[in-house]
């Protein structure tokens, strides 16, 4: 089951949620109060969704919410687990006048807890929605309950890494003609690709869509380059130090977050705790989902129902 959620962003942006599972059956004994917000725009929620604990997931740069379409299944069972598709991305609007800095990422975000009832709530992210995910933790301490960052480094990439991304983006070739084509790609052929890797060619095929001429990317480059001029060139650990809340720094043994760099986060966290899922990149939820589910559910267990 795939039910959208309409959720209104900062600025007036139309955002897609989406649950991918059945609403769980509520144990009595770990239901938690409702916090008061705005209903969802599809209707009321139902008791159950108004006090079972809430799961809000936030995809990185070009994804989307049903990249994490295997994680919302198996929370779904115990908690009312959100993905959102964030601005600019997947179903949500990509108006070209948007705003697409970390204030509106973040405002959207906070939108989202508040109009699906969901806080306060663990988030988890996977990249940039990690960073958006521990800045509304610092911002809002009230609406988060836990926090999981998925591979994101808080230290600045700089201008170089901010370059490379926009001659990575030229070299694509688009349109494709096939969607096998774009797993070939993504999966084998993109230089940025040391060894094939399917997981990564089935996560870009999934943000395509078919147009006339072939399949082009959901979302517009030059919004997801605004994307990241907002954050690339400055550092993260001072809203870091203001998370007080749990929170699990999970990173893929050959992911983009390096070791010293994850535990340095875990350090700077008032209440981090680290995790390391083997034979996993970048895309961890996506090349291990059996290891990253054992990687995050102790934790998750400890802030919903402990």
């Amino acid at each position: 089951m795939a039910r959208r959620i309409d959720v209104t962003g900062t600025g007036g942006v139309r955002l897609a949620a989406w649950e991918f599972g059945d609403p769980p059956k509520s144990d009595p004994a770990k239901l938690v109060p409702a916090q008061p917000g705005s209903p969802d725009q599809s209707g009321p929620p139902t008791a159950d969704h108004e006090r079972t604990p809430g799961v809000l997931l936030l995809h990185g740069l070009m994804g989307r919410a049903s990249h994490w379409a295997s994680t919302a299944r198996w929370l779904s069972e115990r908690h009312r687990a959100v993905a959102l598709d964030q601005r600019g991305h997947g179903r949500s609007d990509k108006p070209p006048q948007a705003a697409f800095t970390r204030e509106a990422y973040v405002e959207d975000a906070e939108a989202a807890l508040e109009q699906l009832g969901l806080a306060p709530a663990v988030l988890i992210g996977h990249a940039m929605g990690a960073l958006t995910a521990w800045q509304l933790a610092a911002k809002r301490p009230d609406l988060v309950r836990g926090l999981i960052i998925c591979d994101m480094r808080a230290s600045a990439l700089g201008a170089a890494s901010q370059r490379e991304w926009a001659d990575w983006f030229k070299a694509w070739p688009v349109p494709f003609a096939t969607l096998a084509d774009v797993r070939k790609w993504f999966g084998e052929d993109d230089p940025w690709v040391e060894r094939p890797n399917p997981a990564r060619g089935e996560f870009y095929a999934e943000v395509m869509a078919e147009s006339p001429d072939g399949w082009r990317p959901v979302f517009e480059p030059d919004q997801m380059l605004k994307s990241r001029e907002t954050w690339v060139y400055d550092a993260h650990w001072e809203e870091l130090a203001q998370v007080q809340c749990p929170a699990l720094v999970v990173r893929g043994l050959d992911g983009e977050l390096g070791r010293a760099e994850a535990q340095e986060m875990v350090r700077v966290l008032p209440r981090g705790e680290y995790a390391e899922v083997a034979d996993a990149g970048h895309l961890v939820h996506y090349d291990q989902p059996e290891a990253w589910r054992g990687a995050i559910e102790p934790f998750l267990d400890a802030c919903l129902t402990g």
